[in-house]
């Protein structure tokens, strides 16, 4: 499997993310929206974005590796933050990078980043969309 992160020329070229990605492979693979539970559905991270980020990229990462893949073939990822403003960015960047450095993957990808009211229950202040592809 391959994914080729791409900024075409003619839009942005953003440092944090990529505007497209090329995926070639034999198998889709969509993640539910993953929180910062850990694998016994405990809490992580009570009132900590970065540790929330970091998490749910964690969990990303666990989920791909249990269908043979891993978070380098993530093609796409959606980011649902609680009450965004643009000051929670390096909080944003702090877990991913955390994760990342977990992972020993680079989490540049194509994303798209949403403020919401709310999340699904209520001491959550973020959950991450994945869709990968893998061989």
């Amino acid at each position: 499997m391959t994914v080729t992160l791409v900024n075409p020329d003619g839009l942005p070229k953003p440092d944090v993310y990529r505007q497209l990605s090329i995926a070639t492979g034999s198998k889709m693979v969509f993640l539910a929206g993953q929180v910062a539970r850990d694998a016994q559905g405990r809490r992580v991270g009570e009132g900590d974005l970065a540790a929330q980020v970091e998490q749910a990229y964690l969990n990303i990462g666990t989920a791909l590796a249990g269908v043979g893949g891993s978070f380098d073939d993530v093609a796409k990822l959606t980011i649902y933050v609680v009450d965004w403003t643009p000051d929670k960015m390096p909080l944003l960047g702090e877990g991913v990078a955390r994760a990342a450095a977990k992972l020993g993957v680079d989490p540049v990808k194509p994303i798209t980043l949403l403020g919401v009211a709310a999340l699904g229950e209520p001491d959550l202040l973020v959950e991450v969309e994945a869709t990968a592809v893998i061989d």
